[in-house]
């Protein structure tokens, strides 16, 4: 396929691999690339047309100045609408959105604007909210949030090697750290207001595409009470796969589960 002259496709390294009649679109989530689907890419192009892209954030876009645009990106409205300009450019409908982390709710967000984008949503390690509320369990108090933010402000660089220590195993951690340190502390900083501060939870009553959450046994930033959460919220057909890992980026740490888990979702066998 021949990318738009014109568009996001190009500025956000967008790359459509693989064939097959059915699309899955990989999207990362803060602080990383589309290097971290290095792992699942080969099994699902055998089966599949893939997109993966660089969010504007990402440290490996190379004009990140005149994509991120600190007010339309101040909120996932902007990145979600970003999302479906991307689609719209590669003529994709009826897609399979694998959305990590922040991305799930992003993929949540489009697919209440336009749910004919969108054939299932899969939810990995997702939360519509991190701070901690009556009745709901988003893992972070307000103090630590305050914390986070404060020393990205601070000491980025120092930031960086301590939160993604929290990532996994030391190849993960070595990944992660090397992403974030190419993300620019001010766009960062506001983005990680945004996410730590922001609540999409009603949402989630009004996304009517079928979705999988696929969450780990120990996220270190998303318990696993909110996977139950969406489950229940969501207005969709919706369920829950569990991977036995720690961390927050089973796609690096676990590959072998996670290609299993998405196997078992889209009916293909990558070994």
């Amino acid at each position: 396929m021949v990318l738009p002259e014109k568009g996001l496709s190009n500025p956000l390294n967008a790359k459509l691999t693989g064939s097959g009649t059915e699309t899955v679109v990989l999207a990362h989530g803060f602080g990383s690339d589309q290097t971290v689907w290095d792992k699942i890419l080969p099994h699902l192009s055998h089966h599949f047309r893939v997109l993966t892209f660089d969010w504007c954030f990402s440290g490996a876009v190379k004009e990140q100045e005149g994509l991120f645009d600190p007010v339309k990106h101040s909120s996932y409205e902007g990145l979600a609408r970003d999302l479906i300009s991307l689609l719209d450019e590669h003529d994709l409908k009826s897609t399979v959105f694998v959305g990590h982390s922040m991305s799930g709710m992003l993929g949540c967000i489009a697919s209440v604007k336009r749910p004919n984008l969108f054939k299932h949503l899969i939810l990995l390690a997702a939360s519509p909210r991190y701070l901690n509320t009556d009745g709901y369990e988003g893992g972070f108090g307000t103090a630590q949030i305050d914390q986070l933010l404060a020393s990205i402000e601070s000491d980025y660089y120092g930031w960086t090697a301590n939160f993604a220590s929290l990532q996994g195993d030391p190849l993960t951690i070595e990944v992660y750290t090397k992403c974030l340190r190419t993300m620019k502390p001010e766009v960062a900083l506001p983005l990680a207001r945004t996410i730590f501060l922001s609540d999409h939870r009603e949402i989630l009553g009004r996304v009517t595409t079928p979705c999988t959450i696929i969450q780990t046994a120990n996220d270190t930033a998303v318990p696993n009470s909110v996977a139950h959460y969406m489950r229940d919220k969501i207005q969709g057909k919706s369920t829950i796969e569990m991977i036995e890992a720690d961390g927050h980026f089973p796609q690096l740490t676990e590959h072998l589960q996670f290609l299993n888990v998405l196997g078992r979702i889209l009916g293909f066998e990558y070994n």
